[in-house]
């Protein structure tokens, strides 16, 4: 929405009693902003995509929405202004559950922030009446010799570097 269609919105709506502003969202993108309750804000149009739709805030975080309207991408001023102050903002989502609410089973695998894990097994730790594993059956091959020494060639890059002066 372009700022001044903005603020023809804006004014529309104030002329009907709604708490409206102009919202300069980013770099050429304006939007209307609704008070609804202290603190709380419906902020319109301000993702600079075509059509109508709301985010719900309350001191800035994001509480709700209002999805995006049928057919807004057409819509005239007096549309936008009709659509916006026919909304009704459903209170229940905007507002934490009543304390008396008991809060949702946690999730099969949550844990609670803090809550630690207990220590894998010490190496070799066997519970008690455990049997201590069969040893592994024996190669019929015989094992290669490890190297006698590291490969060459780290010895002489270490050589060269050093013979041009590395610090």
């Amino acid at each position: 929405m372009d700022a001044e269609r903005a603020k023809r919105v804006v004014a529309a709506l104030r002329d009907r009693g709604i708490m409206a502003h102009l919202v300069e969202a980013g770099v050429y993108e304006f939007g209307i902003r609704v008070v609804l309750d202290e603190g709380i804000e419906a902020l319109w149009d301000t993702d600079g995509v075509s059509g109508l739709d709301a985010e719900v805030l309350s001191d800035g975080v994001l509480i709700g929405f209002v999805p995006h309207v049928p057919g807004s991408d057409n819509f005239t001023e007096q549309q936008i202004v009709d659509s916006i102050a026919a909304t009704r903002y459903p209170t229940e989502g905007l507002r934490p559950p009543p304390a008396d609410v008991p809060p949702p089973p946690p999730a099969e695998g949550f844990r609670p922030p803090g809550d630690v894990p207990p220590p894998p097994p010490a190496e070799g730790f066997r519970p008690p009446g455990d049997v201590a594993p069969p040893p592994p059956p024996a190669r019929s091959r015989p094992e290669e010799p490890a190297p006698a020494a590291p490969p060459v060639s780290r010895y002489q890059r270490w050589a060269r570097w050093l013979r041009h002066g590395g610090h």
